[in-house]
């Protein structure tokens, strides 16, 4: 799975997941802040529920709170953290 089909997957998983209704998958960019007053403006439960997500969909999990600080950014730093641990995962 390339790296764009992976961000396609992430921003329907997240509208999903967060019951996101008021979004539809052209809303949310790759770049777009998930946390504070710009982009979704999401909050800790939703972070916990991202959490979830990663694990259940993508086999990957964050363990450390402040690693996961710096991967539930947005959308491509979300996918870089995916490919990171799947390659990690595949050998």
């Amino acid at each position: 799975m390339d790296k764009e089909q992976i961000k396609k997957e992430l921003i329907q998983h997240i509208i999903e997941y967060l019951n996101l209704s008021d979004y539809t998958t052209e809303d949310i960019t790759d770049d777009m802040p998930l946390f504070g007053d710009s982009g979704l403006e999401l909050d800790s439960i939703d972070s916990l529920e991202l959490t979830v997500m990663l694990e259940r969909e993508f086999g990957v999990k964050i363990t450390n709170p402040t690693e996961g600080r710096k991967i539930l950014v947005d959308v491509n730093s979300m996918a870089d953290f995916i490919i990171a641990n799947k390659e990690k995962a595949d050998k």
